[in-house]
């Protein structure tokens, strides 16, 4: 590794800022959290629990990095919620916005299915991506251009059990 971007402290503040301002946003209503996996589900399951409203939580999979440090640019759903998505306010989580392409295919197979709101929340945003129909509503941190680790994002399935965030060499 090459250095810490994000330490513990920082992610847990940041996190806890941001719980607060999703139960601003949604005040009434339905709200489903959706985390995109695998690279979200720290950051998800710290979110839920600093969110001070009713939500239901799911999960779906997509990929496109596979053991590379670029993403490949075809993107596949792996994994599709269950829950029913019509009429509902849905959030999906997201650990990191970089080119665009996982967002925006996810973001267009979930609007298709008519729910009430639909918007991003990323822990990351390197602001690549120019394109974004999408952008996220909700950013923890600006991210630097460079590949990062911990804090459940990986290279290979390594690094996700980090307690911060660290620039990979």
């Amino acid at each position: 590794m090459k250095r810490i971007v994000y330490t513990a402290e920082e992610l847990s503040a940041r996190v806890h800022a941001l719980g607060r301002d999703i139960t601003d946003a949604y005040p009434d209503g339905p709200l489903l959290i959706l985390g995109l996996l695998k690279g979200s589900f720290i950051f998800v399951s710290d979110l839920v629990r600093s969110i001070q409203r009713p939500l239901q939580v799911d999960f779906l999979v997509a990929a496109s990095y596979g053991s590379e440090m670029v993403s490949s640019g075809e993107v596949r759903l792996v994994y599709d919620p269950e829950t029913t998505l019509e009429g509902k306010h849905i959030l999906l989580v997201e650990d990191i916005v970089d080119s665009g392409r996982t967002l925006g295919k996810v973001m267009e197979v979930l609007a298709a299915r008519d729910p009430r709101s639909i918007e991003v929340c990323a822990l990351l945003h390197k602001h690549v991506a120019t394109h974004l129909k999408y952008p996220p509503r909700f950013v923890g941190f600006d991210a630097p251009n460079e590949f990062l680790v911990g804090y459940g994002l990986d290279h290979a399935e390594n690094y996700r059990h980090l307690p911060y965030i660290a620039g990979l060499q």
